[in-house]
């Protein structure tokens, strides 16, 4: 039984979580599916704007994630690492407290932009069904790429594909 003290955002994160679980397996992605450019439309487009505007005329890493999920957990030190490499990357903690995000990410990905999508609007948008999720973008802010699932950032034939997308 859910106490009446806690927020009802506790049984969104909960049926969320136990989504991605579900949906999860296999839980490692097996690449980086490179696509033809496709332009963010309708909310998706509406949603980003204000997160896509810093970053005008660059391309762009955007990794989906929550602080309870464990292979998001896993591979956030290595898109840390890839910011440092000179990568932009943008996180989105999806339906997490604020609070745990941001505690988590200052430890394991310091210096990594954090923006929140508590209400999962722009995840929906996107059709983000499981998490980790990430989304490469051009330097026209188009859909060059997607991840469903953790990846292997560190991998070489990843970041030699990343580094060619992202030009």
């Amino acid at each position: 039984m859910v106490s009446a003290a806690r927020p009802p955002m506790f049984l969104l994160r909960s049926l969320f979580a136990a989504a991605v679980l579900l949906s999860a397996l296999p839980a490692v992605a097996e690449e980086l599916r490179v696509q033809a450019p496709q332009t963010l439309s309708g909310d998706a487009a509406a949603g980003f704007a204000p997160l896509l505007a810093p970053h005008a005329g660059k391309p762009l890493l955007i990794n989906f994630w929550a602080s309870w999920c464990e292979p998001c957990r896993e591979e956030i030190p290595a898109l840390a690492a890839l910011q440092a490499r000179g990568v932009r990357v943008l996180t989105v903690a999806v339906a997490d407290r604020e609070a745990d995000a941001q505690r988590f990410l200052g430890g394991a990905g310091p210096g990594l932009p954090l923006a929140f999508d508590r209400d999962q609007k722009l995840s929906r948008a996107l059709g983000v069904t499981l998490l980790p999720y990430s989304l490469v973008l051009d330097a026209r802010h188009r859909v060059v790429a997607r991840v469903e699932g953790a990846l292997d950032w560190s991998d070489a034939s990843v970041i030699a594909t990343l580094n060619r997308l992202m030009q």
